[in-house]
């Protein structure tokens, strides 16, 4: 009657460490924190009480920025902003009140004296800025206007026009360079205008410094290609509002790269570089993570400015897999993620600690005397928990997929300026798939289960009221089950190799050989943690007994 009475006693404080275990893990689970991403939640915590992206466009059309504004009103329809009907009539209204700035993009004083923007053009939609500066006529104007200024950068830009030795463009000098003298004159005109940043105007009078010194153009020729993409896609005015966010001339050429790749998702693009305010934040983001990044973009932007800018900060995807979260410790996971995604991993490993305890107390409740020793909870926590944290970051093995967008620079040789295929890169890159993570947690599964297994024979033998020696015996009659964890491991490597080979999973060594690896692990737990303990305590009772029978 003792064993039932013990078992008893032992299943009460058994399902405590079992319920304490289970409601950590779903604490740890609930909380909207990962490591290498951010989930919907906190994004949606960051978004709440700042501005939408209607909001920011209503401010672009307070200044008159026509062309900003459309593109705006496009990223809005598309992120299902609410405000987008009020935008809509608003540029509407504006675009009725001054429709001959719509082709520039809205008002600019420098352009005014040189292009007359009052006089109606014939044109009632955004146009891109190079339709207008192309001309012989507006060339003249512009170099007439420029060469009177008293800026170094400006001289240094327009005396690139000179320069004989180029690689993509026709020199500017030779009939059949006027792109390239428009491209000049239109970066000199940007530079008078303050339409960059300092750190920009410092970058571009170098290389137009060194293009001059050298005689022939090198680096700064990339940056004019580059200009070139975008004045055949923007107004002046849409122009105007993307430099003067760019701190490099890599961001302009990042911008162009996509803006040639992602035609269609160019509102977006532009939209975000300028709703975040930092558009090498933007471009550095889209290169990375590809189409799926401006995915996570359009998310963030749906949800407001901090969200973007949030995004942006952390520079990490967004894990759209997360499962139902604490939306109550989204604020405290925005201040202090850090602390929170340490307090996410204890409560998985004090989850899985209390769940073994619970098994623990329910083996070592049906041996006889302490025969058992008891599980190591510790060691099987530590691994339980590190599987449901990979299970719980999707990113944390598995490599950002191969970006679309990534920029790989060629050598100019007269190659097209239109021409994509020098353009994109195929980078190696190392993934970690759904499949791969799911064969390591299988495996594992199993070797705790052979674990388990294992202890429940040691229970099973240490029950049986026979002396002591017998009792060793039946524990080496066991040995091969105790090496089963071996055997498992071996068929589970060679199982994966195989299904990798057939193409069933992913081609992956870590998948194969975690299952050798789990079953190293299991054998060496259950025989020394466990097997020689027992039979030590066997050989000493067989001792003790064969002392203390008489003798005849």
């Amino acid at each position: 009657m003792s064993v039932p009475s013990s078992h008893s006693r032992s299943s009460g404080p058994a399902l405590l460490w079992l319920a304490g275990g289970l409601l950590a893990v779903a604490l740890g689970w609930l909380l909207p924190v990962n490591l290498k991403s951010v989930t919907p939640a906190l994004l949606a915590a960051a978004g709440e009480g700042t501005a939408s992206v209607a909001d920011f466009g209503q401010d672009v059309l307070v200044r008159e920025k026509l062309g900003p504004a459309a593109l705006i009103l496009a990223t809005v329809r598309q992120v299902n902003d609410p405000g987008a009907d009020a935008l809509a009539e608003q540029l509407a209204a504006d675009t009725a009140a001054r429709p001959e700035l719509v082709p520039w993009g809205g008002w600019d004083p420098f352009l005014d004296p040189l292009f007359n923007l009052r006089e109606n053009r014939g044109r009632d939609a955004s146009t891109p800025v190079l339709t207008f500066f192309i001309t012989q006529q507006a060339r003249e104007a512009l170099a007439s206007y420029l060469t009177g200024s008293r800026s170094v950068g400006v001289k240094a830009l327009l005396a690139t026009r000179e320069i004989d030795r180029t690689a993509q463009f026709v020199p500017a000098s030779r009939p059949g360079g006027q792109a390239l003298d428009a491209v000049i004159l239109l970066a000199a005109l940007l530079y008078q205008g303050e339409h960059y940043p300092a750190a920009l105007q410092r970058e571009l009078r170098n290389l137009a410094e060194a293009a001059s010194r050298d005689g022939q153009m090198g680096a700064i020729e990339t940056f004019y290609v580059d200009l070139l993409a975008l004045g055949k896609r923007l107004d002046w005015t849409q122009l105007t509002e993307l430099t003067s966010r760019t701190d490099s001339v890599g961001t302009i050429a990042e911008y162009a790269h996509l803006s040639r790749l992602a035609p269609d998702d160019l509102p977006v693009i532009y939209t975000a570089a300028l709703f975040s305010d930092s558009a090498d934040a933007v471009a550095s983001y889209l290169i990375r993570f590809g189409r799926p990044g401006l995915e996570d973009l359009r998310l963030a932007l749906a949800e407001g400015r901090g969200a973007v800018q949030q995004l942006l900060a952390r520079q990490v995807p967004v894990n759209r897999d997360a499962g139902p979260t604490w939306s109550a410790a989204a604020e405290l996971g925005l201040r202090h993620s850090g602390l929170l995604l340490g307090l996410k991993y204890v409560a998985f490993l004090a989850g899985a600690f209390g769940v073994f305890r619970a098994i623990d107390r329910w083996v070592a409740s049906r041996t006889v005397g302490g025969a058992l020793p008891h599980l190591s909870s510790g060691v099987l926590a530590l691994l339980t928990a590190g599987i449901i944290v990979v299970a719980t970051e999707p990113f944390l093995l598995r490599a950002a997929p191969a970006s679309e967008f990534k920029v790989s620079f060629s050598v100019p040789v007269l190659a097209s300026v239109t021409d994509l295929s020098s353009a994109q890169a195929t980078p190696a890159t190392f993934a970690m798939e759904s499949s791969t993570l799911l064969s390591i947690g299988f495996f594992a599964a199993l070797q705790i289960a052979m674990y388990l297994i294992c202890l429940m024979k040691i229970g099973e033998i240490g029950r049986l009221d026979l002396p002591a020696l017998v009792r060793l015996k039946l524990m080496e009659n066991e040995e091969n089950l105790f090496d089963g964890g071996l055997y498992v491991g071996i068929g589970g490597t060679a199982t994966a190799l195989v299904l990798q080979v057939l193409g069933v999973i992913e081609p992956n060594l870590l998948a194969a050989y975690s299952s050798n690896l789990f079953g190293i692990t299991c054998v060496a737990l259950v025989k020394i943690r466990h097997v020689r303990p027992f039979k030590k305590k066997l050989i000493m009772e067989a001792q003790s007994a064969i002392a203390a029978a008489p003798v005849a």
